[in-house]
């Protein structure tokens, strides 16, 4: 009796510790939207989703002249890919601009690579940006400015993470540590 029940509890304590490890962003697996992508990348390139399977991607909406969402999300995600190491190849980064009357490619090629050059930048006529946010649910509104030109963006803060597969799986807050990004982007390069 007394060997059973040892027994019974040290194979309750070893499945335990094959419980799979959880993610730490918000599981959005098997979600209705964010299934398309067609724009073109800073280098003139057009871009799909499929572009890049076999690697984890992380698309981010912005602008480029956010003054603070945008290039600390880019930073963070500049200091995931460093702490992957030699995995970091393994990781594609995109940047979507919701502001494509000041975001043009030239403007996309030199901000969006001084982040990380495997970063890409992507824009599109207002029609694809406006497509391509609705597709994943975010939200952007221009704000007026004292000038035409200095006006600001409103967007949605939040990025989407995709397995090797092309399947949206993850939604990343604005403040979610580096350490929790590269813990779940490990976990999908594993799967």
């Amino acid at each position: 009796m007394f060997t059973r029940l040892g027994l019974m509890l040290a194979l309750a304590l070893s499945l335990a510790g094959c419980a799979p490890e959880k993610f730490r962003s918000t599981d959005i697996s098997g979600a209705e939207f964010a299934r398309t992508l067609e724009l073109t990348g800073h280098d003139g390139k057009q871009r799909t989703l499929a572009d890049f399977k076999g690697k984890v991607v992380a698309v981010f909406f912005g602008y480029t002249q956010c003054p603070d969402v945008c290039p600390s999300t880019l930073s963070r995600f500049a200091a995931v890919a460093k702490a992957l190491g030699a995995d970091a190849d393994k990781l594609q980064v995109l940047f979507v601009t919701v502001d494509p009357q000041r975001d043009t490619q030239p403007v996309l090629a030199q901000y969006v690579p001084a982040f990380d050059p495997r970063f890409v930048g992507l824009y599109g006529d207002a029609e694809a940006i406006a497509r391509t946010a609705r597709e994943f649910k975010v939200l952007y509104q221009k704000q007026p400015g004292k000038t035409e030109q200095t006006y600001t963006m409103d967007h949605s803060a939040g990025s989407f993470i995709f397995d090797r597969a092309g399947r949206v799986r993850l939604f990343v807050r604005h403040e979610q540590p580096v350490e929790d990004l590269v813990h779940d982007i490990r976990l999908l390069l594993d799967q």
